[in-house]
């Protein structure tokens, strides 16, 4: 018997959220459906398994609508499984660890990790990100503070980076684009 996620949409001021969790309340995939692309990748990981809608899986939706309506503490705790190599996992844990409204660059990020020359494969771990936003991805940014690539658009970047606080006036530099 294929395996059974749950699937839940989230309506946010930047955009529709789709989010997928499995039946333990773990948050597995969460993506803007405009980037439906990304979002399919994603969700490549689940196939031959069923998606069935569902209302608040877990208290998923509940907490990503409580944080963009300003309880950014909301997704703190949240759980997710995610799959990904032991170095990809090291850097999404690691993402867990930036305190909202604060940053990081790469080259921080892998430090952090214990592999300081590591930053582009930083890079590429965090751009394949399956739970963005609660795996704060947004918050890296590049060396020199700018802003560089995340998969759901550079204005989403810096609207979540102002959501949660940080008021730097961050620019863009189009430096990484496969950065999540």
């Amino acid at each position: 018997m294929p395996d059974t996620f749950l699937l839940d949409h989230v309506e946010t001021p930047i955009g529709q959220l789709a989010l997928v969790a499995d039946h333990h309340g773990r948050l597995r995939a969460l993506g803007w459906l405009e980037g439906h692309a990304r979002m399919e990748r994603h969700l490549s990981n689940f196939q031959g398994a069923s998606l069935i809608l569902a209302s608040d899986p877990g208290g998923l939706t509940f907490a990503l609508r409580s944080y963009f309506a300003g309880d950014l503490t909301a997704i703190d705790g949240l759980p997710v499984a995610t799959s990904g190599t032991d170095f990809e996992q090291a850097v999404w844990s690691a993402l867990r660890d930036i305190p909202c409204g604060q940053t990081c660059s790469y080259g921080e990020l892998a430090r952090r990790i214990g592999r300081p020359t590591a930053m582009r494969a930083v890079g590429l771990a965090n751009g394949r990100n399956p739970v963005g936003i609660v795996v704060p991805c947004h918050r890296v940014i590049g060396a020199n503070g700018t802003l560089t690539g995340y998969g759901g658009g550079i204005e989403r970047k810096r609207w979540l980076l102002a959501h949660e606080g940080n008021q730097r006036g961050l620019t863009f530099e189009p430096a990484q684009p496969s950065a999540g």
